[in-house]
């Protein structure tokens, strides 16, 4: 084992380095869901002061306010994830249909480079071309005799506003997973099913979407996982008073109730809940995967 070490122990150092992070950054805040269970006193232990058992799930089980955060984050994710999750299948699909490199090349440049721009940069631009006053929206409304909509400030546009923007910065890049998936699928089965008489229709419904099945069932169950944490950043950039109906959500009440209003422990008893229902929802849709198309993340 001392000559093994000797010999590899570079390796083992680079690895050292992600587990140090995972075990500080992941694993160790785990420890602070005590808080969920203690009364946290300002200046005192950062783990609380005393037992109170299940007094702060009672609290915000009670709360209008918490549960109209549930509804919007529930609303929102299920819609986020039908949306989100389908594009980028589909836009991987059509991209493996392009058969001039180059052209899928420009394509794919385009539409990953959304990605890397910060999330502030993404809402400013959405504010000025949907301003009332300057917004390319507004003035096309305008040309068509049609009053000026403040469209961040409007309940009932702020999910279609989240959704939109999410779709225009993410779908080309978790599309990369699937373009992948399609990249490996043996051609010999494309050949196979065009002896067959089948089409490019029957070809991608037979052959390429159940090929591909098993990293599609694998990125739902994830998805699943992360469901009711959405962009908290991109939702507290949008969030205003005046459509606090529609954007407040489980992440805005924790931030609100915890950093701004100093009630770490009700936060924290708030965060533990959302995480339970993640875990709920990572499992139960692994049992279905493995249940219904037979492939599952564990």
């Amino acid at each position: 084992m001392s000559s093994y070490l000797k010999r590899y122990w570079p390796y083992y150092f680079m690895l050292a380095l992600p587990i140090a992070y995972f075990l500080i950054f992941r694993y160790g805040p785990i420890v602070g869901n005590v808080l969920a269970f203690r009364r946290y006193v300002p200046g005192g232990s950062m783990y609380g002061e005393e037992w109170v058992g299940l007094r702060y799930f009672r609290m915000f089980w009670h709360d209008p306010s918490f549960w109209a955060a549930f509804q919007n984050s529930l609303v929102l994710s299920v819609l986020n994830l039908a949306i989100t999750f389908t594009l980028p299948i589909i836009f991987a699909l059509l991209l493996n249909e392009i058969l001039s490199k180059k052209i899928k090349t420009v394509i794919q440049t385009i539409s990953y480079f959304p990605n890397f721009v910060a999330v502030v940069v993404v809402v400013g631009i959405l504010k000025e071309i949907l301003s009332p006053t300057t917004g390319v929206f507004n003035q096309l409304l305008g040309q068509l005799g049609i009053d000026p909509i403040f469209f961040v400030n409007e309940p009932a546009w702020f999910r279609a506003i989240y959704i939109g923007s999410d779709i225009w910065q993410f779908m080309g890049w978790n599309a990369i997973i699937y373009t992948a998936a399609l990249a490996s699928v043996d051609q010999q089965l494309y050949e196979a099913a065009e002896m067959d008489g089948a089409g490019r229709w029957r070809q991608t419904f037979s052959v390429t979407i159940p090929q591909i099945l098993p990293t599609i069932s694998v990125v739902l169950i994830i998805s699943l996982g992360s469901m009711l944490t959405l962009g908290f950043e991109k939702v507290l950039l949008l969030y205003t008073p005046s459509n606090s109906s529609t954007s407040d959500i489980i992440d805005t009440f924790v931030f609100r109730m915890g950093l701004q209003n100093n009630n770490y422990s009700y936060a924290t008893a708030v965060g533990l809940f959302g995480g339970l229902i993640g875990l709920m929802l990572v499992s139960a849709g692994n049992y279905i995967s493995r249940k219904i198309s037979g492939f599952s993340l564990y």
